[in-house]
């Protein structure tokens, strides 16, 4: 844990056992961060399902406290359309522009810090918005993987 980052702290609703809605979210409620721009991205990091509601709480708190880019979401038990794995969560960091890589790898250190020290892929949203997923059989869609 860095020095900057406090705790963990319980969200109010768990990732685990959410059924209402396919995601949750959080929202930087410290500091200025800049808007998304068309290259806009996110830091990938799955988990198992043991796991997600505790990772989610640290990401959710760095990402309120300002520490991490200006959102992330995490997926639920609820579900989604895409074939994944049945025993993992997935919870994007999002970054305003993958083509800064300071800012970038930036974010990557701080999910270090985090606990999240094992390679993780980085992809852009437009190639979400072009529907390229690994689940789909893409690959090589990820800008880095670190």
């Amino acid at each position: 844990m860095s020095a900057d980052y406090q705790g963990s702290a319980t969200p109010s609703r768990l990732p685990s056992q959410e059924t209402d809605a396919p995601w949750l979210d959080a929202k930087r409620k410290k500091g200025t961060y800049p808007s998304s721009t068309s290259r806009s991205g996110k830091w990938l990091i799955f988990a198992p399902i043991a796991e997600i509601d505790n990772l989610w709480a640290n990401i959710k708190q760095a990402t309120e406290q300002g520490l991490l880019g200006n959102s992330a979401k995490v997926s639920t038990a609820m579900g989604g359309s895409l074939p994944t794995d049945a025993n993992e969560k997935v919870i994007c960091v999002y970054t305003y522009d993958g083509t800064n890589e300071e800012d970038v790898r930036r974010i990557r250190q701080k999910l270090r810090k985090l606990g999240i020290t094992r390679k993780i892929p980085y992809k852009e949203d437009e190639d979400t918005r072009s529907g390229k997923y690994r689940a789909l059989g893409h690959r090589r869609i990820s800008k880095y993987y670190e």
